[in-house]
């Protein structure tokens, strides 16, 4: 596996220490994956930095993905293209996009069909892991 991209679910399960997602975070980090998160899913997922102490710790193994203007346009595009309106689950499937030119890519989420709905749409294959 080349990487893999965490949604706002995927961050909540490990918040609530969840062991299927613990167990997919160590996993990667035994493999040297990549594990990205967009800046916006961690907006989702934060609340209070000192009663989330497993999300930091997990934070602490992932690379954090900007939201900068190029990806907001072109998340909101891809809303628009796929009738959606989470501009961050759009900001994942370019994410994870953008990985796919280079290698295999999974998508950890608690919202599948609305990610398969992007990644259809960009016309990008990538694993869909629900959490």
């Amino acid at each position: 596996m080349t990487a893999l991209v965490l949604d706002a679910g995927a961050l909540i399960a490990l918040d609530r220490n969840d062991r299927g997602a613990w167990a997919m975070l160590r996993v990667a980090a035994d493999d040297a994956t990549t594990v990205l998160v967009p800046a916006g899913v961690i907006a989702q997922a934060w609340r209070n930095g000192r009663r989330q102490a497993l999300l930091s710790r997990a934070l602490s193994h992932c690379d954090e993905v900007p939201l900068d203007g190029v990806v907001a346009r072109a998340a909101g595009l891809l809303c628009g293209r796929a009738g959606t309106a989470d501009v961050i689950d759009a900001s994942v499937a370019i994410t994870a996009a953008g990985v796919a030119r280079h290698g295999d890519v999974a998508i950890i989420t608690s919202d599948p069909d609305d990610i398969r709905r992007l990644l259809s749409v960009l016309d990008v294959a990538a694993r869909v892991v629900h959490v």
